[in-house]
């Protein structure tokens, strides 16, 4: 073979390799998912809110077009709560499915509401949670090409930021047998990872999940652990308790909360999409893609 004959060779076996690296999901969508989520028409996407249900809506339309399988006559999972005043609050879950090859289920979640409108400001929340519900579309984009092993079970949770109501009432009145969820991978705020780090908190108290994790990079981003051993991290710094993987953790179902560490706008009306940059979230969401494909194909 001369050296124009391997050159292209060369090219032909190199192109899809880097093709399949660069086309886990539409990078494109995935940031214009994030702008309209978090975009001032939504107003916050408080939980009872009708800017609420157009976020839902949207995430419904999202799973219909990926073509996740709903549960009974559709995506919806509705559920009622009472505030701290006793004020009786409707809260609605979003949830479908991609069938694997095994009857267990992973659940991949993040929370699609936000706190809303506080003083005639508009707190966005474009990484609390828009980051994490743009991505729940990347990853079930992800899954739908490549058939998973467990089924996955694709969730958005509502009313978050109201007490972790929507996933635990998830938890209480599962779609599917509570015993058959091997694992929750959850998301909340995974695009601003200025300083490089996308954190994986959750192997402390299941140390048989590290091992899928470990060496994981993508691009700019770097997987690291911690934010859950008690004697390490005390107060706001333990992340345990402090999203949607909670109410699964209680129930003794292991978990990996994928989050980056709290920044200046962190629950403020300035957590803007103008405050993301794209690589950086692309590269987080990869990355957690990565992670869920070893989750999958390592649970046995």
């Amino acid at each position: 073979m001369n050296l124009l004959s391997k050159s292209l060779l060369l090219i032909f076996l190199v192109f899809p390799l880097a093709l399949k690296a660069q086309s886990l999901f539409n990078e494109k969508e995935l940031i214009a998912n994030l702008k309209f989520l978090s975009s001032d028409s939504m107003k916050g996407r408080q939980t009872g809110t009708p800017e609420n249900a157009i976020a839902r809506n949207f995430v419904i339309e999202k799973f219909k077009q990926l073509k996740l399988t709903p549960f009974g006559s559709g995506y919806e999972l509705p559920f009622e709560f009472e505030n701290r005043s006793g004020t009786k609050i409707k809260g609605v879950n979003a949830a479908g499915w991609i069938k694997g090859k095994t009857d267990s289920y992973i659940v991949i979640s993040a929370h699609y509401d936000h706190v809303g409108v506080r003083s005639e400001k508009i707190y966005n929340g474009a990484d609390d949670n828009a980051s994490g519900t743009s991505a729940l579309f990347a990853i079930a984009e992800y899954f739908g090409k490549h058939k998973p092993e467990h089924n996955i079970l694709i969730v958005a949770f509502d009313a978050e930021e109201m007490g972790l109501r929507g996933a635990s009432a998830f938890v209480a009145s599962p779609p599917v047998p509570l015993e058959k969820i091997k694992v929750n991978l959850n998301m909340d705020m995974v695009a601003r990872a200025d300083k490089g780090e996308l954190v994986a908190c959750g192997t402390f108290f299941y140390p048989q999940l590290k091992p899928h994790l470990e060496g994981l990079t993508s691009e700019k981003i770097k997987l690291v652990f911690g934010h859950d051993d008690p004697e390490k991290y005390k107060g706001q710094d333990n992340w345990t308790f402090s999203s949607d993987h909670g109410p699964f953790h209680r129930a003794k179902i292991p978990f990996i909360y994928f989050g980056v560490e709290d920044h200046k706008d962190y629950h403020q009306p300035t957590d803007d999409f103008e405050l993301v940059k794209p690589e950086i979230y692309q590269a987080c969401v990869k990355l957690i893609i990565q992670a869920a494909d070893k989750i999958d194909k390592g649970l046995k």
